[in-house]
């Protein structure tokens, strides 16, 4: 366990940083409870606010963070341990890596852009922007947590917002989809609980700490239901088929800045929980089950691809790709070297970024046109310049486009998986030509959608629709200008977690992985 122990080493640091990061926001939650709710024109206040603390903490997320990224990011830096319960062994332990660093970014920018977003909200204003404090505090606490039970905690309090978020100001059948996502989500965190605390009883003391939980490195049947339970846990959050029902639904019925969250920033929980637990903790149990891993995500590909023909809804077919595009993170997952890590990660990063804005322009034209059904839309190209060019060019991002970011996460993959000599050269080109499948499905549902949306036959309800607004054109720029830059200079987002990935290729290969895989072959 030499390479993992390297990680966490990790000098004491001066101010706490990484506490303010986390609970920032939800101080930001905590002010705005002393505002009457009869001021006037509360939901300006209340906004404002929230845009405030939001970007506050989104300059320190990038202020803190430069001092770590120009140190070597595979070590876990800026560790933060104070007891909170002893008798329980449970601790307030952060810290960051090159895993968890990225994402944190990421969810800080994704979150302040969907409270930008949110600016027709009418409806409880002061509890809609609290909700959004709260689950930025718990999304940063989840990539930030080094304590099983803490980890837990923040992981089971990003649910309060988002179940309470669609439920009062989702669509027509909100109350469904979010009883959906309650259930998937809190019937999976039964088994991560589980998992974690057998794990934290398997040695010779009690602990909750990931570091020590990773040391142990279980093996046999023991390392195997534990990995299981992990794997299915995550994955209703990634989500993985077929435990992704939940999804198009929560999309479907949830408002754009809600969605923004969920694709932006909530999938990317599950894959970053796969890194960070089965990997590091069960790497030969990772090892063995791989190929199985890289299966999943195929079907995940072409399932969710096909689905997405199926849908008349834009942002259902737009949550079906998302099903689609996390099938490359779990190839990426299961291709076990440092390549196949590292296109985990960009993909993570991009389809956050891409998705996001994808669900934030479809939000733009339904506050003009009242309609998600594309049937019932068309010839808005003319009416909407440039809601279309943003569209079309998310569009272009997401079925992996050259020059963009989306082309280089992909075949990033794609090289990890042919790169992997412990595969047969057989399973190799099956993976490779199926997923490849996928590829050339994607731009065929994205832009027949676009087709029929922007070109279709003109509905005269919707001839005197007004176009974006500065503060909406600059919120789409402000997601799509990444993946453009990422898309020509990758190494903008390799540079933040490539030490990390290595590493992690370096504790897979602790395990004769050639050897193991070749005999699973």
């Amino acid at each position: 366990m030499e390479a993992y122990l390297a990680m966490t080493i990790s000098p004491q640091p001066e101010l706490p940083w990484l506490s303010v990061i986390v609970l920032l926001p939800a101080i930001g939650a905590l002010v705005l409870q002393l505002f009457q709710e009869n001021l006037n024109k509360r939901e300006n206040v209340y906004r404002n606010i929230a845009l405030g603390f939001l970007s506050l903490d989104f300059l320190l997320i990038l202020v803190v963070f430069t001092n770590f990224f120009n140190n070597n990011n595979s070590q876990l830096q800026l560790i933060e341990r104070y007891r909170w319960l002893p008798s329980i062994g449970l601790e307030w332990s952060l810290g960051v890596d090159g895993i968890s660093a990225p994402l944190v970014i990421l969810s800080g920018l994704i979150t302040l852009l969907a409270a930008a977003a949110s600016w027709k909200i009418k409806n409880k204003p002061r509890l809609y922007f609290s909700l959004l404090l709260i689950q930025a505090s718990a999304q940063s606490l989840v990539f930030l947590s080094q304590d099983f039970l803490l980890f837990f905690l923040a992981w089971e309090l990003e649910l309060v917002p988002v179940y309470l978020l669609i439920a009062i100001w989702g669509g027509k059948k909100r109350l469904y989809a979010a009883t959906k996502f309650i259930l998937y989500t809190a019937l999976a965190s039964l088994l991560i609980l589980i998992s974690g605390l057998a794990l934290a009883l398997s040695g010779p003391e009690f602990s909750l700490n990931l570091t020590d939980l990773a040391s142990r490195s279980p093996s046999g049947t023991f390392a195997l239901l534990c990995y299981l339970g992990f794997l299915i846990g995550f994955g209703v959050k990634l989500p993985i088929f077929p435990l992704h029902t939940w999804l198009p639904d929560a999309h479907g019925e949830a408002n754009a800045p809600v969605s923004m969250l969920l694709a932006g920033i909530l999938l990317k929980m599950g894959g970053y929980a796969l890194l960070r637990f089965n990997v590091q903790m069960f790497p030969e149990t990772h090892v063995r089950l791989a190929p199985a891993l890289i299966i999943i995500g195929i079907v995940n590909i072409i399932y969710g691809a096909l689905n997405a023909f199926a849908q008349d809804n834009v942002k259902r077919r737009i949550a079906c790709s998302s099903v689609s595009h996390m099938g490359f993170v779990l190839i990426g997952i299961g291709a076990i070297n440092s390549l196949g890590f590292s296109g985990a990660m960009l993909q993570m990063i991009s389809h956050g970024l891409i998705a996001a804005a994808m669900f934030f322009i479809t939000g733009s034209f339904y506050e003009r046109t009242n309609t998600l059904s594309i049937p019932n839309m068309g010839g808005l190209a003319k009416v909407l310049p440039i809601t279309f060019a943003l569209f079309l060019a998310t569009s272009l991002a997401s079925l992996a486009l050259p020059g963009m970011s989306g082309f280089i996460s992909e075949i990033t993959i794609f090289l990890g998986i042919t790169s992997q000599e412990g595969f047969t050269s057989i399973f190799r080109s099956i993976t490779i030509i199926i997923a490849a499948i996928g590829l050339v499905l994607t731009p065929i549902y994205l832009l027949s959608m676009c087709r029929r949306v922007f070109f279709g036959p003109r509905i005269p309800a919707l001839a005197m629709v007004k176009e974006m607004n500065p503060r909406e054109l600059s919120i789409g720029l402000s997601l799509i200008v990444p993946t453009l830059v990422i898309g020509f200079w990758p190494r903008v987002a390799t540079d933040l977690f490539e030490n990390s990935t290595n590493a992690l290729a370096s504790l897979i290969n602790t395990f004769n992985t050639i050897a193991i895989l070749q005999s699973i072959n």
